[in-house]
């Protein structure tokens, strides 16, 4: 499908189309997960959503300074991102954006095995299509990707476990990126559902690993190690696991103590030079829209709940072994 450039308008457009795509994809999702959940409106929907946010916060901010920041994912068993999870990130990087004296933050997990996985596909619908558009227009899952790219602050992802969907594109869209070499596994696994990345992947990847791998990445839908993702310039770099926080820690703190301006001056530049534009992240997040809509993708996820994802840990573990079991022989 031929990406073309988002225009004025074109966000209430896609949030329609949102509405019923996502309807199609999770209702048979929905009938495999139980009993039905109950009836309600909207708004009562959301606040039941809301509820359960306050009884289970998914997203921990620890201010080790007042200018270096930790941002810990804690949704266990598999860090999955779901509309539960897209409040608590949005006030997170609101504040990101508006401190007046943060320098750096670090998005790490505090689940062991999972830095940050793929869509949530068991809640109501309305929890998804209810919420607004971001202030880049866009939906705010690649709207709050965006906006911490274009931060005043430097953001960097510390990768032990899976980055799998949107924990691929969190760490795509941080100003840089450091992995376990023994336990880190990054992977775009939409493609092998019949699916298209919607979190801005097709935008970001080629300015980083260059076209064919990419695509590579992209097509495959298989996991990435983290040696191989530092080969790659996927990541910057890779360590043992044992070393790994003691660099993202070091690194954090010495930039955490130059002046603010500087650093803001600087990385706005850089953003300047290679941050993919708006219409591209929302040609993505468009093409992903049109993508669910597809009765191959639909019996695709419908038959990747059957298997056990997000219940089955070997699943969650192996999502590109179950994804290529999906294709076509």
């Amino acid at each position: 499908m031929k990406a073309r450039p988002r225009e004025a308008g074109s966000t209430l457009a896609s949030a329609s189309k949102f509405l019923s795509a996502i309807a199609m994809l999770m209702i048979p999702a929905l009938a495999l997960s139980g009993p039905a959940k109950p009836a309600g409106t909207p708004s009562e929907q959301l606040t039941k959503s809301a509820s359960k946010n306050v009884a289970r916060p998914q997203v921990h901010v620890e201010k080790r300074t007042s200018r270096y920041w930790r941002v810990t994912f804690d949704n266990p068993p598999f860090n999955i991102f779901g509309p539960d999870t897209i409040p608590q990130l949005e006030d997170v990087v609101a504040q990101i954006e508006t401190d007046p004296n943060l320098r750096v933050v670090v998005f790490d997990s505090a689940v062991p095995g999972y830095f940050l996985t793929h869509y949530d596909f068991d809640p109501p619908l309305s929890a998804s299509t209810d919420l607004p558009s971001g202030s880049t227009g866009l939906h705010p899952l690649p709207d709050m990707l965006v906006r911490i790219s274009r931060a005043p602050v430097v953001s960097i992802a510390l990768i032990r476990g899976r980055a799998t969907g949107v924990g691929s594109e969190l760490a795509l869209a941080s100003d840089m990126r450091f992995a376990s070499k023994e336990k880190a596994i990054l992977s775009q696994w939409e493609v092998g559902a019949s699916l298209v990345p919607g979190g801005g992947p097709m935008a970001r990847l080629p300015r980083l690993i260059g076209r064919g791998r990419a695509l590579e990445v992209l097509l495959g839908s298989d996991d990435i190690n983290g040696d191989l993702a530092a080969q790659y310039g996927y990541v910057n770099r890779a360590f043992p696991d044992t070393q790994l926080d003691g660099f993202v820690d070091g690194l954090a703190l010495r930039i955490s103590g130059f002046d603010r301006q500087a650093i803001a001056d600087t990385k706005r530049l850089v953003d300047f030079a290679s941050l993919p534009s708006d219409p591209e992240i929302g040609a993505g997040w468009d093409a992903f829209i049109t993508s669910v809509q597809r009765p191959v993708a639909q019996k695709n996820i419908t038959r990747l709940m059957e298997m056990g994802l997000q219940k089955n840990p070997d699943v969650e573990a192996r999502l590109g072994h179950y994804t290529e079991a999906l294709g076509e022989r």
